[in-house]
């Protein structure tokens, strides 16, 4: 399946392919066009799994403001990651975040014993029915994006960022998250996420549709 979408006067050129259940998009980048379409090598894979056993430069974790660990996908990484993680986010609370991660922003540190060389810590909005806070939760992906390539990193792995127990409903949280990968200028070639349940890997790939 062949697609586009624009962002003002830059159109980027994207394919959809199906198999094993699950959805991989790439995109290329025509002469004219800017930066704004993604690089050449970029892709965008979607799958059902633990993300704790992906293989990748860069780890994205759902934190909380704290950075000291939680619940769900937080929790998952700190227990699979080790104390190397959680004494470098100590590290970070006694210095520059003294007050907590703010939400929609992102820092990186060690991955510890994951197999990954960062994991970038996202602090993602809870849902409010009553306040709009999408453009927070697209900060979480940008935010990711630009520190996966202040980094160096080549390829990163995506939570469904506020879709667990923040209770962002999967289809808003899979549209924003598509929508917002697709249209950010990065270097990163492998944008993968990595989904806890079949309703949340569902709703991204009809996102991604």
């Amino acid at each position: 399946m062949k697609g586009a979408f624009s962002d003002g006067a830059v159109t980027c050129v994207y394919a959809l392919s199906w198999g094993s259940g699950h959805a991989l998009a790439s995109m290329r980048r025509r002469p004219a066009e800017s930066r704004a379409c993604l690089n050449a090598g970029m892709a965008v894979t979607i799958l059902k799994g633990d993300i704790t056993h992906q293989s990748a430069d860069a780890i994205v974790n759902a934190a909380n403001s704290s950075l000291l660990g939680g619940g769900g996908v937080d929790g998952a990484i700190h227990r699979a990651g080790g104390g190397a993680i959680l004494a470098a986010c100590q590290e970070l609370r006694r210095g520059r975040y003294g007050r907590g991660l703010p939400t929609g922003q992102a820092v990186a540190t060690t991955a510890g014993r994951l197999d990954a060389r960062w994991v970038i810590h996202t602090v993602g909005p809870v849902y409010s029915a009553e306040e709009d806070r999408s453009a927070l939760l697209a900060s979480c992906y940008r935010e990711s994006l630009r520190v996966a390539d202040e980094l160096g990193a080549a390829s990163i792995a995506f939570p469904a960022v506020s879709a667990g127990v923040y209770g962002w409903p999967a289809e808003s949280a899979a549209d924003i998250a598509v929508r917002t990968v697709r249209a950010t200028a990065t270097a990163v070639g492998d944008i993968r996420f990595v989904l806890f349940n079949d309703e949340v890997l569902a709703a991204f790939e009809r996102a991604a549709g």
